[in-house]
């Protein structure tokens, strides 16, 4: 396991309530961890746990056990985690600090002592995966939101981090912009084996790439496993797509669907080969030729 947390509780400094409270989480290399939960409930304060912003910025009393990438936030500086942990804020000017988008890109690999073979080599990468690459010498504050926020994104990707975490990544984007955008993350967790940690709340944008759904409530984990399972048992808290309220309704009327995954696209293939198959019973049954 990349990370392992066990009774993990925090408060912030002067404060008497705690807000995570005894949470126990693990995650492996390739997951693409969904984090929801309602507003306040701690999703943003844990996700700072993962770099050591929490207790090194933050301060206040973190307890339990912590090991990500072998190490604890407590007992390692922030700086030591940035090889391994990269974390995407929802407001992407936190983190652009340079005058143009190549700068911005090429200043964590100049930090590692990258070769300059190596450097250009992911930056250029980075600017065509990103479709960042008509920009480069753009200042960052010159963008758009959504074009920060794939700067945002891609000059933490570029790093090459073992695990990421997105908070809201795609506050700030289109739809279609969103879906590549965790698209590419999903590619990232399958031939690179990151660890993807993301925290967001428009659930027909993620889902399709959520390999596993943690839910958390008043600073605690109240379900974790397969999205679609953890949904049904917690659509009182992260409340019900519409695509999966249909095949709900569907299912109900006599129509049997068999959806591989709770994305809008996959439910339409479903009720399309369904509807084949008992457009061709049909016609066996009239004794038409199929």
């Amino acid at each position: 396991m990349i990370v392992r947390m066990s009774r993990l509780s925090y408060r912030y400094p002067g404060s008497e309530d705690w807000v995570l409270k005894d949470v126990n989480f693990e995650a492996d290399a390739g997951e693409f961890v969904l984090l929801v939960g309602p507003s306040g409930c701690g999703k943003s304060t844990f996700a700072r746990v993962f770099n050591g912003l929490i207790p090194h910025f933050y301060g206040g009393e973190l307890v339990g056990e912590i090991e990500v990438c072998g190490m604890d936030p407590r007992e390692h500086p922030t700086y030591e985690f940035a090889e391994c942990v990269g974390f995407v804020f929802q407001n992407p000017e936190n983190q652009l600090f340079f005058t143009s988008v190549e700068r911005e890109l090429a200043f964590g690999l100049e930090n590692l002592g990258l070769p300059r073979e190596e450097i250009s080599r992911r930056v250029e990468q980075a600017l065509r995966e990103y479709q960042l690459a008509e920009l480069r010498d753009r200042s960052p504050y010159e963008l758009s939101g959504g074009q920060q926020q794939r700067l945002a994104i891609a000059s933490v990707m570029v790093m090459q981090p073992k695990i990421l975490v997105l908070d809201e990544p795609t506050a700030n984007l289109d739809p279609f912009t969103a879906v590549r955008i965790l698209a590419l993350v999903r590619r990232k967790t399958i031939e690179e084996g990151v660890t993807a940690i993301v925290i967001e709340h428009r659930l027909e944008v993620a889902l399709p790439f959520a390999t596993r759904m943690v839910v958390m409530v008043n600073g605690q984990i109240v379900d974790d496993g397969n999205p679609a399972e953890v949904i049904a048992r917690q659509k009182h808290v992260v409340g019900r797509p519409q695509a999966l309220e249909l095949v709900e309704r569907l299912i109900q009327a006599g129509l049997s669907l068999e959806v591989e995954k709770p994305s809008p696209e996959h439910i339409a293939l479903s009720i399309a080969r369904a509807y084949k198959v008992g457009e061709h019973a049909a016609r066996r049954k009239r004794g038409s030729p199929g």
